[in-house]
């Protein structure tokens, strides 16, 4: 193995740890948004996903995804393991069954670790926006499902050399891919679902659920950030110095601008600088470059970042307005700047400025052909991701059901789910003061 090899692999695997560890930052981050009495329940959901998940994508969905076969699905090593277990030289099963991956030198089981990670990201969407009131069950069997076959198809189109890739379409970290997959799949389970007790009034007026913990929420969100720097640059499969200088470049401008613009339109429409908008600002800039960093100037993530930044915070009211239920916001983050994020492309695209052929884009003289391809890809995956899910979600709930009892709510799912607490000093506490209370005759106590 020579040394470009050795460095491109040890990037690689080093970028899918930074992806791995953001599964940290989805759990802090959706803990905290979050009310104390679910927090065991969200932290629980964001370590099993990841085990459903690779499960997943081991078993089935790797195969569908980059096996060769028709535009719609990988048809050859459906198994993961078929396809490269069975070759003397592991790279060998790059032009046997998993052809689609011929472009990048890394080992077969670095290429199948990192893009594992990114699978396992799309279903950790979804479990923020149906928090606080789903079965943990039911979490798990959609989650399999999944990445087991929705995420693996969408992914065969656009990075397996199916029909979209075959179009035009582009898609550098996935933008489309992870974040609109997971956006799709997450409103179809919000809508399945219905709003949380207590959220809606009758009148239709949003009541604010505030979370528990937003230091940790911030802790969160930080780590994710952290994450992105291997989630967009590890996408080039190999350590050159001036792709990955400039991938890293232009997400880390879109956050920051993000971060001011939501704070400021936060500020102007609700009186305050929100936190909790500020933090979604962030990561709605990181996700509405993924799919465009490889692709436009520094400039062009200042102007995408900055319009994701307004754009989260109207998403959100809109969301509320509609009575979708997104306790995270990740409805407004991933889903609708996915979507914006896979149109910037189309929008800002400089043609070979990362050694990267995109064609340009509208702005850059390239008129509407990218732009248009970019928005069949959106429309495309939308409709079937959105479809499927509803489908999945509905016979979910037709047969072990989806949402726990209205009890289970309100008294939190910690306890009625899991059987334990992750702040059990809080309740024991409140059981041992309600205890003494009941004993004391206050009517004694006072003075005579």
């Amino acid at each position: 193995m020579d040394v470009k090899v050795t460095l491109d692999t040890l990037w690689v695997l080093i970028c899918a740890m930074l992806v791995f560890f953001m599964n940290l930052g989805f759990a802090s981050l959706e803990a905290g948004f979050a009310r104390s009495k679910n927090t065991t329940n969200i932290l629980s959901k964001n370590l099993i996903v990841f085990a459903v998940s690779s499960l997943g994508f081991m078993f089935l969905g790797f195969g569908l995804m980059f096996g060769d076969g028709n535009g719609f699905v990988g048809m050859k090593g459906l198994f993961m393991l078929s396809g490269a277990d069975n070759s003397p030289q592991i790279n060998e099963a790059y032009t046997g069954v998993y052809s689609a991956l011929s472009w990048t030198s890394v080992p077969f089981y670095a290429k199948f670790f990192f893009q594992l990670v990114f699978c396992g990201t799309a279903a950790t969407i979804v479990s923020g926006a149906v928090a606080e009131r789903i079965k943990y069950i039911s979490f798990i069997v959609f989650s399999f499902i999944l990445t087991l076959i929705i995420y693996p198809l969408v992914g065969h189109w656009i990075w397996g050399g199916g029909f979209l890739a075959e179009l035009g379409f582009l898609d550098f970290a996935g933008d489309t891919v992870v974040h609109s997959v997971g956006g799709w799949a997450a409103l179809a389970g919000v809508l399945v679902l219905g709003p949380r007790v207590g959220k809606y009034t009758k009148d239709g007026k949003a009541n604010p659920i505030t979370g528990h913990n937003m230091s940790l929420a911030v802790i969160g969100l930080f780590i994710l950030w952290f994450g992105w720097f291997g989630f967009n640059p590890g996408s080039t499969m190999a350590a050159d110095p001036e792709a990955i200088s400039h991938i890293i470049m232009t997400t880390n401008t879109s956050a920051i601008i993000a971060a001011l613009t939501s704070t400021a339109t936060a500020w102007l429409l609700i009186g305050k600088p929100d936190l909790g908008m500020t933090i979604n600002g962030v990561l709605a800039g990181l996700v509405a470059i993924t799919g465009s960093c490889a692709y436009v100037s520094v400039t062009g993530s200042l102007i995408i970042g900055a319009v994701s930044g307004v754009l989260v915070v109207f998403a959100v009211m809109l969301f509320d307005k509609l009575r979708l239920d997104d306790p995270v916001g990740a409805l407004a983050v991933h889903l609708c700047n996915g979507i914006f994020g896979t149109l910037a492309v189309g929008l800002f695209a400089i043609d070979g400025i990362t050694g990267v052929s995109s064609g340009n884009g509208l702005f850059y003289g390239g008129g509407f052909e990218l732009l248009g391809k970019q928005f069949l890809g959106v429309i495309s995956v939308g409709a079937f991701v959105f479809t499927s899910s509803l489908l999945v979600w509905y016979l979910i709930k037709k047969t072990i059901g989806v949402r726990v009892s209205v009890i289970e709510e309100i008294e939190g799912l910690d306890i009625h789910e899991h059987g334990n607490l992750a702040y059990p000093e809080f309740a024991s506490k409140k059981q041992y003061y309600t205890a003494i209370s009941k004993d004391i005759n206050v009517e004694s106590m006072k003075e005579k």
